[in-house]
C-alpha cells in the first residue's frame, strides 16, 4: 500500500519484483527484478525459473543501469551541419521521407539496403517486424551480423537437413563424452546451443565421470575445466575433424544409424588423404592425440560434438559445421539422447509445420555481389562485401537497425569511410555509436524493461524445449514508440506513405493476418478452425503480443485457438517462471526437408568443397597467427557504456606467448604494434604462457572513442577495433563469411 509524505514527498509505491528472461544472450537467465517508482532497485537470479534456475552472469545484472543510462537515446535525432539534434518522431519521420526516398526512387530501389545487427534476434519486436521495413525497402541488398558469426552453421543445415535453422545443439545434460572445438561457454554463455549456467552443465557432465575435450588454441576458462585440452593452429578444426570421421571408418569403430550409412561411407571415401597422421603438421596436434580423442568418444555411453564461433569464423567454416554433423552421424550421435539433437521451438519454426521428411534440392551459388562476386547465400549479403557495394555506388541509402558494423565487421576503417559518402543512412539504435554517427536519422527503441520479451529465434537452439513470455516492467516514456511501432512506421515511410500511428497498425494487422492465413492452411490445422474463431480467441491485443500469440497457438504445444489444452500467451503469462516442455527427443526423420527424406550428408555442395580444404595440409605454419576472444562482462560493443561492466583491470589487451613476447623484445605492459594486410593498431600486451605459441589474441568489440559519438563511459575505456586488423578479401566461399580469427599478423614494440 503506498503512503503520502505531506508537504514535499510524492506518492510512493510499495517495492514490486517482476521476473523476466534476460536480453542479452542467448543463455536466456531468468532475472527476478525489483523496482519501486520507475528505478530497479535489485536484479538477481530467478531461482524459480524452469530452465536457469537461479544462474545468472554479471550482464544480466545491468539492465537497470542500461536503463537509466544518460547517454541512452530516448528521443529522435537528426543530423544537422554535422551534427545531431534531438527533434520529434513526426519530424524524423518527415526527414526520412525527404531524405530516403528520393534516393531510393532514383535507383528504382536497388541502392538501398539494411544492416540487422546481433541484438535484432534478442528482441521480440525486432523479430518480428524488422521484415516489414526489408520488404517496404524494397532491395535485396539484405547485410546482417550472420556474415561475421553463424551462417556457415546454418548454411550446412540448409544443405543436410533442408532448412537453416534445423540446426543440431549438444544434449549436455545427458551427454557423458563432449567434443568442444572453438566454443568457450563458460565465459560466452553459449551459443547456438541455448542453456543457462553452462558452468553448472559442464560441472555435472564432470561429477558423472564424463569426459570434456576442449580444442582451442588458448587455454580458455573452458579449456581449464577439460579432462582434455588440445590446442590446435587457428583455422584448422576442418583438418581435424575429417581426420577423426576417416579414422573412424578406417578402424571400424563408427556407429551410423543403417538408413545413412550409405551417403556416410561417400563422405569418408572423399575424406580418405585426411589421417591423423597427414593433419598433424597442419593442426599441430599429433596423431596419437587425436586417436586418443577418438577412443574417448568411442568408449563414451553418449558422446556428442558441439562446434562454435572459432570454427565458423574461418574460410572453411560451413566445410568444419557439416563435418561436425558427420562425426556426431558417425558416432551414433545425432539425434540420440546425450548427442547432438534438435530442438522443438514452442513459436513454431519451419522444421514444426509437420511438412517432412521431404522437401527441395537446397543449392548455393546462385548470387554473387555485384562489386566483389562474393556469394550471397539464405538472402543475405556478405558484410565483407558492404564496403565494397557503397565505394562502387552499387549502395547510396543505408538503414541499420540495432547494429554497429564499424566495430563488428571487418576492414573496419575502409567501411568507416565508406559509411561517410552514402547519400542517407537511417539507424534504429539505442547510442550515438561509431555507425550511427553517420546516420542522417537515429530512431531511438525503448530499453528492454518497456517491452515484451519471448525468444522467438532460440526456441530452435535450446538443449531443453521451454517456453517463457516476459511483459514490460515499466511503461514507455512519454511521447516514446514502441520498437515495433518505429518498425511498422518506418516501413510505412519506405514505402512513400506517412509514418502514422495508424499506417502502424496497418501494417500490424497485415503481419496478424497472413499468420492467420497460415495457421488455418498449416496441416496441423483442425478441421473446425475457422478464422472467425481465430479472431475472436485472440480478442483485441495488436502488437507484438498478438503476433506471438498466433504463433505459440499454432506452433506445435499450441491449444490451436482453444481446440486442445495447448499453450496461448495467457498460459505463458499465467506462469511468470516459464514452462518446462521436457527434455529433447529424437526428431529425425519428421525435422527434415530435404530430397531423401533423411539428412544429406554427401551433399555435392559439401563434397566439392573437400579438395580446397586438403589445400590446408601445405599451408606453413610459421609467422603469429591472430584470434579474438570475449570476456564474460563485455556482450560485442554496445554495453561497454555502462561502469559497472568495464571498470578495472583493461580487458583489450593482447595476449601472447611469452616466448613470442622475448623474440620481439616484449614484456608485460609493453605497447605492440600490430600490423596485417587491412591495418595496424597499438596495443598494450600481457603474457600468457597458456596460449599456443605463433598464436596472439586481442578482444573484439572495443575501439571508441572516436569523433562524434557520444559514450562518455566508453570513451574512458576505449580500447582497440581488432576489426582494423581484419581482411575483408578472404571469405568463407560457401557461406561469405568472413575470416575474423586465425589470418597472420605481424607484432613490434611500438615506436615511441
Amino acid at each position: 500500500m503506498g503512503f503520502v509524505c505531506l508537504g514535499y514527498c510524492s506518492v510512493m509505491t510499495e517495492p514490486t519484483t517482476s521476473f523476466r528472461t534476460c536480453p542479452l544472450c542467448e543463455a536466456t537467465c531468468g532475472l527476478a527484478i525489483e523496482h519501486q517508482d520507475g528505478t530497479v532497485t535489485r536484479i538477481r537470479g530467478d531461482h524459480d525459473d524452469v530452465f536457469s534456475q537461479g544462474f545468472l552472469c554479471p550482464k544480466g545484472t545491468v539492465l537497470g543501469k542500461f536503463h537509466d543510462d544518460p547517454d541512452r537515446l530516448r528521443t529522435p535525432l537528426i543530423k544537422q551541419d554535422g551534427r545531431h539534434v534531438a527533434v520529434s518522431w513526426d519530424e524524423a519521420f518527415a526527414a526520412i521521407s525527404d531524405g530516403i526516398v528520393p534516393v531510393l526512387d532514383r535507383s528504382e530501389r536497388d541502392g538501398g539496403a539494411m544492416y540487422l545487427g546481433n541484438p535484432v534476434v534478442h528482441s521480440l519486436d525486432l523479430s518480428l517486424y524488422s521484415r516489414a521495413i526489408t520488404v517496404a525497402l524494397g532491395s535485396k541488398k539484405v547485410f546482417s551480423a550472420s556474415t561475421v558469426d553463424q551462417r556457415p552453421r546454418e548454411v550446412a543445415s540448409g544443405l543436410i537437413y533442408g532448412s537453416s535453422f534445423t540446426i543440431p545443439v549438444p544434449d549436455i545434460d545427458r551427454t557423458t563424452a563432449l567434443l568442444l572445438i572453438g566454443a568457450n561457454p563458460l565465459v560466452s554463455n553459449g551459443s547456438l546451443a541455448t542453456a543457462p549456467d553452462w558452468p553448472g552443465r559442464i560441472q555435472a557432465l564432470l561429477d558423472r565421470d564424463g569426459a570434456l575435450i576442449v580444442v582451442d588454441p588458448a587455454r580458455t576458462k573452458t579449456a581449464a575445466k577439460a579432462t582434455t585440452h588440445l590446442a590446435p593452429f587457428p583455422g584448422t578444426d576442418a583438418l581435424f575433424l575429417a581426420a577423426i570421421a576417416s579414422e573412424l571408418v578406417s578402424t571400424g569403430q563408427h556407429r551410423p544409424d543403417d538408413a545413412d550409412r550409405a551417403a556416410l561411407e561417400q563422405v569418408v571415401e572423399a575424406l580418405a588423404e585426411f589421417t591423423p597422421e597427414s593433419v598433424a603438421e597442419a593442426t599441430g596436434i599429433a596423431a596419437e592425440q587425436t586417436r586418443d580423442v577418438i577412443a574417448q568418444l568411442v568408449a563414451a555411453e553418449r558422446p556428442c560434438v558441439y562446434a562454435r564461433l572459432g570454427t565458423t569464423i574461418t574460410p572453411f567454416g560451413t566445410t568444419a559445421s557439416w563435418l561436425v554433423d558427420v562425426v556426431n552421424a558417425l558416432l551414433g550421435a545425432l539425434d540420440a539422447p546425450g548427442g547432438a539433437m534438435f530442438a522443438t521451438n514452442p513459436a513454431g519454426s519451419k522444421n514444426t509445420r509437420g511438412e517432412g521428411p521431404h522437401g527441395p534440392v537446397q543449392t548455393l551459388g546462385r548470387r554473387q555481389t555485384k562489386a566483389s562476386g562474393m556469394p550471397i547465400e539464405l538472402g543475405e549479403h556478405p558484410v565483407a562485401a558492404l564496403a565494397d557495394e557503397i565505394e562502387s555506388g552499387n549502395i547510396t541509402a543505408l538503414i541499420t537497425v540495432a547494429g554497429n558494423p564499424v566495430l563488428s565487421c571487418p576492414d573496419s576503417e575502409r567501411l568507416d569511410g565508406a559509411l561517410s559518402g552514402l547519400e542517407f543512412m537511417v539507424s534504429i539504435d539505442c547510442y550515438l555509436n561509431e555507425t550511427t554517427r553517420h546516420a542522417d536519422v537515429i530512431l531511438p527503441p525503448p530499453s528492454h524493461l518497456q517491452k515484451p520479451h519471448f525468444d522467438v529465434a532460440f526456441g530452435n537452439l535450446a538443449v531443453r524445449n521451454v517456453a517463457n513470455y516476459s511483459a514490460p516492467i515499466f511503461p514507455l516514456d512519454d511521447g516514446a514508440l514502441a520498437e515495433w511501432e518505429i518498425c511498422a512506421r518506418l516501413a510505412t515511410v519506405l514505402g512513400g506513405g506517412e509514418g502514422t500511428r495508424e499506417a502502424a497498425e496497418l501494417v500490424d494487422s497485415t503481419i496478424a493476418d497472413q499468420l492467420i492465413r497460415g495457421a488455418l492452411g498449416s496441416s496441423q490445422c483442425p478441421p473446425e478452425l475457422s478464422e472467425e474463431r481465430i479472431r475472436v480467441a485472440i480478442g483485441d491485443r495488436t502488437g507484438p503480443d498478438r503476433v506471438l500469440d498466433l504463433l505459440v497457438r499454432s506452433g506445435p504445444y499450441g491449444d490451436w485457438f482453444g481446440s486442445n489444452d495447448g499453450l496461448s500467451l495467457d498460459v505463458l503469462v499465467e506462469h511468470p517462471h516459464g514452462i518446462d516442455l521436457g527434455a529433447l527427443e529424437p526428431r529425425i526423420p519428421e525435422v527434415l526437408l530435404t530430397p531423401s527424406g533423411r539428412p544429406e550428408f554427401a551433399h555435392p555442395s559439401l563434397l566439392g568443397d573437400v579438395a580446397r580444404l586438403a589445400t590446408l595440409l601445405t599451408e606453413p605454419s610459421s609467422g603469429l597467427r591472430l584470434i579474438n576472444r570475449r570476456t564474460l562482462r563485455s556482450n560485442n560493443s554496445w554495453m561497454h557504456n555502462l561502469e559497472i561492466l568495464v571498470k578495472g583491470k583493461p580487458r583489450c589487451t593482447m595476449l601472447m606467448h611469452p616466448d613470442d613476447a622475448q623474440a620481439r623484445g616484449l614484456d608485460v605492459g609493453d605497447r605492440a604494434t600490430v600490423s596485417s594486410s587491412a591495418g595496424s593498431v597499438e596495443i598494450a600486451v600481457e603474457l600468457d604462457d597458456t596460449i599456443r605459441p605463433g598464436v596472439v589474441s586481442i578482444p573484439h568489440g572495443w575501439g571508441h572513442g572516436v569523433e562524434g559519438t557520444s559514450l562518455a563511459v566508453a570513451e574512458r575505456h576505449a580500447g582497440v577495433n581488432v576489426n582494423v586488423l581484419t581482411p575483408a578479401t578472404v571469405v568463407d566461399p560457401l557461406s561469405g563469411t568472413s575470416q575474423l580469427t586465425g589470418f597472420r599478423v605481424e607484432v613490434a614494440a611500438a615506436t615511441a
